[in-house]
């Protein structure tokens, strides 16, 4: 009996035992048929079920994508004014299209953070292991020095890319030596028609706007303001092409034209004669289509004629500096203007922004998308070709091609290389901003003008409007 209750307690003390012991994880009685022998230790994690180790191991590491190459460097030839009666403008193309290389390319240049062109003529990028070697030149708005300098970059340097001018005469004059030489041209910031109409040849292309983007985007409004119209444009390429351009659509809009429109020579300085002609036409509103250091004396003749009391200025929003100084009665007024720093959100005009402010002091003006566009587009046509920089492949994948800058999406219509890309329309709403916040935005236009090839070229055109927006009616 004894034994019996011995063995009772240490079965029950056996149970109990039994009871308080943690589980025991089953393991499976067979091991995989096949276990990797040796297993790289970024491929293993710490704690894996069976079911989850793999039955073979990549025998290599992924291969990693090479850097960018190019057997020898890349050259590009950047003509603009620095000295000459269009400097207001070309600085803005020297300093935007030194800041379009570099957030194309990822990397600043070798000139340092702010370009200086009385310090040195040249800036080297690295695109990958790829030197790209950008050659400025002054051309100081003077066809003949285009000309000189450009063959300089081409003979010398040995430029494969060509960026330029802003001039448009001048510009017809380095159209010309491009194609001589098969070398693609990117015009910017230079607008006349002609640079891809009459004057078009397949190694021309260009980020800036033609006339009748200006002209579309401004008589959008104009038309709902007011019903006729007179203009005064340059006798030259820009001007005529500019007041084709505003009749054709601001007729297209509903609106009509009180006289022929009138042109005066370039380097005119007294105005009163033709600012009469403008005060006898009767109309509305009188357009003005100018650049450079002209615009002052014009709109001082306006004034003393009193014309700016008795027409309204249809013309679009100019740059930074001379608003403020012609623009003053014309506040709580909606125009069209091809940029505004204030106008577009996106990722490479939050970068123009900042570094204009930042290296240069101001915020970026009229031109400087056109500059920076150019650095992308010529950047994103190396890249698309490998780093051939023969002009027939450039040219190749520049027809078509498509790329983000500060306007937004930039589409080269493979017709007539023209950059079709978005204007604005904007209220003035204060001139004494210290940063020419100038404005409030209204809308985003996106104009695509007609085809304007000579005759011999009209094939190319394809289905879009030709000659006139009218043709499309």
């Amino acid at each position: 009996m004894k034994l019996y209750k011995v063995f009772s307690l240490i079965m029950v003390a056996s149970l109990l035992l039994a009871a308080c012991a943690p589980a025991v994880t089953q393991v499976a009685t067979e091991a995989p048929a096949v276990v990797p022998t040796e297993v790289p230790p970024t491929a293993v994690p710490t704690e894996v079920p069976p079911t989850a180790v793999p039955t073979e191991v990549p025998t290599a590491a992924p291969t990693e994508i090479p850097p960018f190459t190019c057997a020898e460097p890349i050259k590009i030839g950047l003509i603009t004014d620095v000295t000459g009666a269009l400097a207001i403008y070309g600085v803005m193309i020297l300093r935007s299209f030194m800041l379009g290389m570099e957030f194309a390319t990822g990397a600043p240049g070798s000139a340092g953070p702010a370009f200086d062109f009385t310090a040195t003529q040249q800036n080297n990028f690295m695109l990958g292991d790829c030197e790209i070697q950008v050659f400025v030149r002054d051309d100081a708005s003077t066809p003949d020095t285009t000309a000189t300098v450009a063959r300089e970059l081409i003979d010398v340097e040995k430029v494969n890319i060509l960026v330029g001018t802003v001039s448009s005469g001048a510009t017809a004059t380095l159209q010309g030596i491009a194609l001589e030489n098969k070398i693609p041209l990117i015009v910017a910031p230079a607008a006349a028609n002609d640079i891809t109409g009459v004057n078009f040849n397949e190694y021309t292309f260009r980020t800036s706007r033609n006339n009748y983007q200006d002209a579309m985007n401004e008589c959008l409004y104009l038309t709902k303001q007011y019903k006729t119209f007179v203009q005064i444009a340059p006798d030259y390429a820009f001007g005529r092409g500019s007041a084709a351009a505003f009749r054709d659509a601001c007729t297209l809009g509903g609106g009509s034209f009180s006289a022929d429109d009138i042109f005066a020579p370039l380097d005119t300085t007294d105005f009163t004669p033709y600012m009469e002609q403008v005060l006898s036409s009767g109309a509305e509103s009188y357009i003005v289509t100018w650049a450079g250091g002209g615009f002052v004396p014009l709109m001082q003749a306006a004034t003393d004629l009193g014309v700016s009391e008795q027409m309204a200025l249809g013309a679009t929003f100019i740059d930074n500096v001379l608003m403020p100084i012609w623009y003053g009665n014309a506040v709580g007024s909606t125009n069209g203007i091809l940029y505004h720093y204030s106008a577009p959100k996106n990722a490479a005009n939050d970068f123009l922004m900042a570094e204009d402010k930042a290296r240069y002091g101001v915020m970026p003006d009229l031109f400087d998308a056109d500059g920076m566009n150019a650095a992308i587009l010529a950047i994103e046509a190396i890249k698309t070709t490998n780093g051939d920089v023969n002009g027939d492949a450039l040219v190749a994948v520049m027809e078509g091609m498509t790329f983000e800058g500060p306007k937004g999406t930039v589409y080269i219509r493979p017709e007539d290389h023209v950059a079709i890309q978005d204007m604005f329309i904007l209220t003035l709403v204060d001139l004494t901003d210290p940063d020419a916040n100038f404005y409030e935005y209204v809308e985003t236009t996106r104009p695509e003008p007609p085809c304007l090839l000579p005759e011999t070229l009209k094939d190319r055109c394809g289905d879009l409007p030709y000659g006139s927006l009218a043709a499309d009616q």
